[in-house]
């Protein structure tokens, strides 16, 4: 077991007995590209996580060691300073914040480790800054609230590490609740959550094993493309801030006055956020047959509107439509690459898995890897060692 082999490691090297602090992954079932438009988007965390075993030091050093790599790393709390070595940064980078914040630390030793896998689009930075900054405030009885954990966790990643992501992955890495998925409004912060309790069920994610180099230059694109659009339709709509505001019968006004492209661009922005809403209502009602039907619904708008899928994407999706034992299906995160993400009845799981994993290595000798999770609960203390 992680939590085990984390803690093994940890009294290894520092002889002690540390906090064991458990902080997941998240996926996020619908509201794609909605975030930066200031929409809504409905993640979970799930049982893929990262373990931490912490300990505070009376000195300024902090000692890290990550299990996965085999690798240590020291620096000390009032000298951060940017490693090539690329995963400390994760980690300095809330040390950054909390000094920023004006919170006076010692120390710390560290082991972490977890079976998050990099790159499948599960967030696993989230796990490692908003754990940390969990963990932390814990142990040095910071007294810092959840939000703020969340937006100091997201800054780290912002202005240390240097990667402009949204708000997303560190506020349901601590606001995660088992059973339930979040709906997140990402203009005021404000949550929701609605029941996601189908044991019948399991969140399973099909990894193309490409990223296309098309992915940032792309993602930059559709965040101007949208911000034109809006700036189009507030000369006539003052009280228009984002597309979040924006109707489809609105837009459908400004058909021949936007360029196509912006257009399409808008009208999927627009409809995804409804499809949001009717994705909650339907959780609500325990139709997860609806819930589904929207999922294929947003993959349509991300390959056909938004044009950020690619077609090992697109044939990963096409081989669930007619099974009646898989719910829904799209293309999950920024796209051009990445996972596609799929409610599959449990029973079926294994000979989907088998069927789709044989049929995409003949399509694109690709090895499929397949990703099976449930819905968790949020960064917690795991247990007290």
């Amino acid at each position: 077991m992680l939590s085990k082999l984390v803690t093994q490691k940890f009294q290894e090297l520092f002889n002690e007995k540390p906090l064991l602090v458990r902080s997941p992954g998240r996926v996020n079932l619908i509201g794609e590209h909605t975030d930066y438009n200031e929409g809504f988007v409905l993640p979970a965390a799930i049982d893929k996580a990262i373990y931490f075993a912490i300990s505070p030091r009376d000195d300024e050093k902090c000692s890290l060691f990550a299990l996965d790599m085999n690798e240590s790393f020291e620096f000390a709390v009032c000298s951060l300073l940017f490693t090539e070595k690329h995963w400390p940064n994760y980690l300095m980078g809330v040390v950054d914040q909390l000094n920023k914040f004006g919170h006076k630390l010692k120390g710390f030793n560290c082991v972490f480790g977890g079976d998050i896998p990099i790159g499948a689009g599960m967030s696993s930075s989230a796990a490692i800054e908003a754990g940390l900054a969990f963990a932390l405030n814990h142990i040095f009885n910071l007294g810092i609230d959840k939000l703020t954990l969340v937006k100091l966790a997201q800054k780290a990643e912002n202005e240390f590490v240097g990667v402009k992501c949204g708000i997303m992955d560190q506020y349901i890495n601590i606001f995660g609740k088992y059973g339930n998925v979040l709906r997140i409004d990402c203009r005021s912060l404000e949550y929701d959550y609605f029941p996601f309790e189908y044991k019948e069920i399991s969140i399973v994610l099909f990894d193309t094993g490409v990223s296309h180099s098309l992915a940032s230059s792309e993602y930059n694109q559709r965040r101007k493309e949208c911000t034109l659009g809006v700036e189009l339709i507030k000369k006539d709509h003052s009280h228009i801030k984002s597309l979040r505001d924006v109707t489809l019968a609105m837009l459908n006004d400004y058909k021949n006055k936007l360029d196509s492209k912006i257009f399409q661009r808008c009208k999927y922005v627009v409809e995804e956020n409804d499809r949001m809403m009717k994705a909650c209502e339907s959780l609500n009602q325990n139709d997860l047959k609806s819930f589904g039907e929207l999922m294929f619904k947003t993959h349509e708008g991300l390959r056909d509107d938004y044009e950020v899928s690619c077609k090992e994407l697109d044939y990963l999706v096409e081989l669930t439509i007619e099974n009646p034992g898989i719910y829904g299906s799209r293309m999950m995160g920024g796209g051009f690459g990445g996972c596609t993400i799929n409610l599959i009845e449990n029973n079926i799981v294994e000979e989907t898995k088998e069927i789709i994993s044989k049929k995409y290595k003949q399509k694109f000798n690709i090895n499929l890897k397949t990703y099976i999770t449930s819905i968790s609960n949020g960064t917690s203390v795991f247990e007290r060692q």
